[in-house]
């Protein structure tokens, strides 16, 4: 039996290549991965769908002999549908809803070897920075049980940091894989828009905004996932051209002298935490002493412009969510069927027209030239992930006040009253208050990381993200992996779970 440290010490590719020689089964693999979800779940409440019993049956049957074979992984309960499992997408009205096609993602998942132990927690559709949905409660920061893991993709987060997993599949249409790697000590990329397969039933998400790809402690485990994953599928709508050569190779190639620019101007205009400004001050003497040529900049994109345009896709996309759900139901969406917040951004979609959408959508094209063009001076931007450290649970729900105020704004539907009193403005800017460093990459489609270099004094991760041009994954790869040889994170384990 596979001792919980031996288990701990290894990443994915580590586990499939003791598989491939012999020196471990898969079963053996799936057993110590469960047993340390019994041991810590509880605790953090990350797996809300346990498939223990599958995944033993799986790899006592032989799974694929790919890259990850044998390998525990989990998927986000969100976006990547597995045929014949329930998912929820963190939302009681789909408590019942289950997929009869699996994601074209998840086969290439499934092909590459891993085993699928479960599906974890998300915000109510994927919504929130913050992993806290009323159907299976807050998932918790291995790190610190008091605070996030981050979201939307909290519950993958947490697993891999609390050690259930090395690899757990995660999302971003604002920041999704990233910030929860800052939340929670780990390596997070989105990739560009187009890397990804988003079929078979999708030609894009989020109007392309929105990207899936995995959480992981090691990077090489993240590159060696896309190598695997990459490519289009039938009937997608983009296609990027591949690298020179295979993202795993390119983690232990030397990334060359980077012109690098580093930015902590908050896009909002409000204060950054020193923690944050610490980290990204540390981060760019680090990468000087690497022999980058690095730089401070004034913020190169539109901050608010930014914001207004990802606000307008986020209450559009979210309207159209509650929409679909008639169909899932037999019946109209009612309020009662989502959480107050979800439905009041939904109203909220409802007062925009098609007019504002295209105009907001005309901003996603003016950044990404406009980044195209800092490209041209600067290999990368780097940033904080987050203007603050993981907030502590509960934080950013709504207070009672304003809980009463949903109340009476959905009972009535007065979405386009608040609009018009200028209450959403302020609300929008309190929510992006403390993550106004992703949503760019979402909306011009470049890839970006946040790579765990920093702790705050009181022991949470904070992580810088990183952002390269489009299609330009190898880059980050590349100097991912010099900054984890420079300054490695992966046996930085949380303290704070028991056993």
């Amino acid at each position: 039996m596979l001792s919980p440290t031996e288990y701990d010490q290894l990443d994915g590719l580590g586990m499939a290549a003791l598989v491939a020689s012999g020196q471990l089964t898969a079963a053996e693999l799936c057993r110590a991965a469960i047993a340390r979800a019994e041991a810590v779940n509880p605790q953090i409440n990350a797996i809300i769908l346990p498939l223990f019993e599958q995944a033993q049956g799986r790899a006592t049957a032989g799974l694929p002999t790919g890259p990850f074979g044998g390998v525990p992984f989990l998927l986000k309960d969100f976006g990547a549908a597995y045929a014949g499992v329930p998912q929820t997408a963190g939302s009681r009205a789909l408590r019942h809803y289950v997929p009869t096609e699996d994601a074209e993602l998840v086969r290439r998942w499934q092909a590459a070897g891993v085993n699928i132990l479960g599906k974890t927690s998300t915000p109510e559709f994927a919504l929130l920075a913050v992993t806290e949905p009323a159907l299976y409660g807050a998932c918790r920061n291995p790190w610190n049980l008091g605070h996030t893991p981050g979201g939307s993709s909290g519950g993958s987060a947490a697993a891999v940091a609390a050690g259930i997993v090395p690899v757990a599949g995660a999302g971003d249409g604002g920041g999704s894989i990233r910030i929860p790697a800052a939340c929670c000590g780990l390596f997070g990329l989105k990739p560009s828009r187009g890397r990804v397969p988003t079929g078979p039933e999708q030609g894009e998400k989020w109007q392309g905004a929105a990207v899936e790809h995995v959480l992981t402690r090691s990077v090489r485990d993240s590159a060696a996932m896309l190598d695997a994953t990459q490519g289009a599928d039938v009937g997608a709508p983009y296609f990027l051209p591949g690298s020179a050569r295979p993202y795993l190779e390119e983690v232990s190639r030397e990334p060359g002298r980077l012109r690098i620019a580093f930015t902590l101007d908050h896009p909002l205009g409000r204060p950054l935490h020193p923690e944050c400004a610490t980290a990204v001050r540390d981060a760019a003497h680090l990468l000087a002493s690497l022999g980058h040529d690095v730089a401070e900049v004034a913020l190169p994109f539109d901050g608010r412009a930014v914001s207004a345009a990802f606000l307008m896709l986020y209450f559009g996309e979210t309207g159209a969510s509650i929409a679909s759900l008639a169909a899932v139901l037999g019946r109209p969406t009612r309020p009662a069927d989502v959480e107050p917040t979800t439905w009041l951004l939904g109203l909220l979609g409802r007062t925009y027209s098609a007019a504002d959408f295209a105009a907001a959508r005309h901003t996603w094209n003016d950044h990404a030239r406009r980044m195209g063009r800092f490209h041209q001076t600067y290999d990368l931007l780097l940033t904080p992930t987050l203007a603050t450290p993981p907030v502590r649970i509960g934080e950013l729900q709504p207070k009672p006040f304003e809980q009463k105020l949903l109340r009476v704004v959905n009972t009535f539907g007065l979405g386009g009253l608040i609009r018009r009193s200028g209450l959403v403005e302020k609300l929008a800017e309190q929510s992006l208050e403390k993550t106004p460093y992703t949503q760019l990459a979402n909306l011009t489609g470049q890839p970006a990381m946040s790579v765990p270099l920093h702790w705050t004094a009181d022991g949470l991760p904070c992580g810088v993200q990183l952002i390269a041009r489009l299609g330009a994954e190898d880059v980050l790869f590349r100097l991912a992996g010099q900054l984890e040889q420079a300054r490695p994170w992966f046996n930085r384990r949380p303290a704070n779970l028991m056993p």
